[in-house]
């Protein structure tokens, strides 16, 4: 619940500065926590399903402003870009690359990864022990990296 009432907070704040980019990622991150809370299962949120959610936004912000760079429409991409900022302020502090290097080298030794083949593996206990870290797509950049 904290973080709802962070959002809401940093709603208000985006509405009496005017800003209109951190308004529509806020209004984002509500909506989808209202979403959750009312798609079913339990009425309260974690805070590492609230964390997931945002990652997701993060993510869909960061991907299509890739695809609209490709696209060279900068006028577009550079908003989703300010959006995803935004929101990453409400993330856990994420992990170097160097770090991650580091845990997946040790988890890859603790199962006895041996090729391609085990990427699975790998990915499925990496991602679990780094939730809220670090990207998904980083970690999968390191774990082919170590594994090649």
């Amino acid at each position: 619940m904290s973080l709802e009432k962070d959002i809401m907070t940093a709603i208000k704040e985006a509405m009496k500065a005017k800003d209109p980019i951190a308004l529509a990622a806020l209004r984002a991150v509500k909506s989808e926590i209202l979403l959750a809370r009312t798609s079913g299962v339990s009425a309260d949120l974690s805070e590492e399903d609230e964390i997931k959610l945002i990652q997701k936004l993060v993510k869909q912000r960061k991907d299509s402003a890739r695809i609209f760079s490709e696209q060279h429409r900068e006028d577009l991409s550079e908003p989703e870009i300010a959006q995803a900022a935004v929101l990453e302020k409400f993330l856990p502090e994420q992990m170097s690359e160097e770090e991650i290097t580091k845990i997946v080298s040790e988890i890859i030794a603790k199962i006895g990864a041996a090729g391609m083949k085990d990427m699975g593996k790998v990915m499925g206990m990496t991602n679990k022990e780094l939730a809220g870290k670090a990207d998904g797509r980083t970690i999968s950049t390191v774990v082919k990296s170590q594994l090649t």
